[in-house]
């Protein structure tokens, strides 16, 4: 008989399920052409096996050190996936498999996300990537059909277009998908207007879905609602930014997921989704929560400093410019005393400006208003060996009160999980270090994965092994962080 791993023996001890928010599982690419010949016939496999979007490794090894450097050709990953470990290998290949070992694991019930399907947002054939989504669709629907009690695959939505987004979120809820992940930071070319613009004509700029995004994607989180689907955000920004090394991977990828997360949500916020959706739930995978922390206490100090009234405090208009002056009389040398009456040009510094609220679009009208618009729609999903992970449940460090909601993702199939039976036995660690209480940690591994998926379509978990225990937490489950907030400023 097989020793009880760790993970296992930790999950016996619970007085609770533990789901996994973000497990991977590995496509098995003669099978996923298989799918997409169906799909779209044999002569997108061939078009398929000529786009490049797994291209990325060979094309840079093949190229002298000089080319890499002067076509600033990023690093691309290489051996991320078990290999010496052959077991966890079949398994992230194998649904029924992972199936079959999710007790073993410590595991109740898994949201498989894809991993070669991560790449398809890189095929810059549009019509081959549509195709390539409705490939993977379909076959995640058809190898996960029967395993619904523990596992469910998340479908791939592109998100290049509105209308072919609804389109692909119709065809997968219609095949039993009930999971989403989209995609997001889109790059788009840089359309420039001036007689030289040629020059630019492969400039690109990556749009993060709400703030000034290039379409109005509001159809799409309207079409979520109607469907009952949470999105999620899966994103990476490696070749993005400073992101962009020759040289080293490991330098582009630390952090890629949590810039990648900020970008999404900062967009979503300040772009006024969560006000105009206030029931619909965005998930942001892999990248952690310490971004998530330092956004939402960041939104509420601009807030306090560039909110209308707070502008008055820079207009230049309202520089009293003789008091100024007679500061430079009594205390400034003879450098800035000599231009002393230059001073009234202070007041007329920018002061034709007319001031901007960049919190317009959320009609914020108080502090107290931003964690119900932003920790109450927020999710984020963090891997179970991040010593970060407790930051979202510290009330103490959060402004007003707030914890954050912190779902543990695995990344299993993945090079960050040396051993599948660890993962649950790491994000216990937490709480044998007393940096997280038992009831937080039930919040970590069940409570806040049954809030995002089962508080939008509480049919979610339906059928599950967890259904029971999801049903009742949804019937007695904590306050929103908006309600907690209101008491707290009623009784101030």
């Amino acid at each position: 008989m097989a020793l009880q791993s760790w993970s296992a023996k930790i999950h016996d001890r619970l007085n609770h399920p533990v789901i996994d928010a973000d497990g991977h599982w590995i496509e098995f690419e003669p099978t996923l052409l298989d799918y997409l010949d169906a799909v779209a016939g044999p002569a997108m496999v061939d078009r398929f096996r000529r786009s490049d979007y797994l291209a990325g490794l060979a094309g840079w090894s093949r190229m002298p050190p000089q080319e890499r450097r002067a076509r600033r050709v990023i690093q691309p990953p290489w051996w991320g996936f078990p290999a010496r470990n052959a077991l966890d290998r079949a398994t992230a290949m194998l649904p029924r498999l992972l199936h079959e070992r999710t007790q073993e694991i410590g595991l109740d019930f898994v949201v498989a996300y894809p991993t070669l399907a991560l790449f398809f947002a890189a095929i810059r054939d549009h019509e081959l990537q549509l195709a390539a989504y409705r490939a993977y669709n379909q076959m995640a629907a058809e190898l996960f059909h029967d395993l619904g009690n523990r596992l469910t695959p998340a479908a791939c939505i592109p998100m290049y277009t509105p209308a072919e987004a609804i389109e692909e979120l119709e065809f997968a809820t219609a095949r039993g998908l009930r999971a989403i992940m989209m995609t997001s930071l889109m790059r788009r070319p840089i359309k420039a207007d001036q007689p030289d613009g040629e020059r630019n004509r492969y400039a690109e700029w990556p749009d993060a879905l709400g703030l000034e995004s290039e379409y109005d994607y509001d159809p799409v989180w309207a079409k979520c609602l109607e469907l009952k689907v949470a999105p999620t955000f899966h994103s990476a920004s490696q070749g993005l930014g400073t992101r962009v090394s020759y040289s080293n991977f490991v330098y582009n990828h630390i952090g890629h997921f949590a810039a990648a997360g900020e970008a999404v949500c900062k967009s979503l916020f300040l772009g006024g989704v969560t006000r105009r959706f206030p029931a619909l739930k965005f998930a942001f995978l892999e990248g952690g929560v310490g971004w998530a922390c330092m956004l939402y206490s960041d939104l509420i100090s601009h807030w306090k400093k560039r909110n209308l009234a707070a502008l008055d405090n820079t207009n230049p208009a309202n520089l009293d410019v003789e008091a100024v002056a007679d500061a430079f009389r009594r205390y400034a040398t003879s450098p800035l005393s000599r231009h002393v009456g230059q001073l009234g040009s202070l007041r007329h510094l920018l002061g034709d400006v007319e001031p901007v609220d960049d919190f317009a679009r959320c009609r914020i009208t108080r502090a107290e208003d931003i964690p119900g618009l932003f920790a109450d729609n927020f999710y984020f999903g963090c891997e179970a060996d991040d010593p970060v992970n407790s930051w979202a449940f510290q009330p103490g460090i959060n402004p007003y009160d707030v914890k954050l909601h912190a779902m543990m993702g695995s990344d299993i199939g993945h090079f960050d999980v040396v051993d599948m039976t660890q993962v649950l036995a790491e994000a216990y660690e937490l709480v044998e270090r007393r940096q997280l209480s038992e009831d937080d940690f039930r919040e970590f591994v069940f409570g806040n994965a049954v809030r995002f998926w089962g508080g939008l379509n509480p049919d979610f978990f339906k059928g599950t092994a967890v259904e029971t225990p999801a049903r009742a937490y949804l019937a007695g489950r904590p306050k929103d962080n908006a309600k907690l907030v209101s008491q707290v400023a009623a009784a101030e």
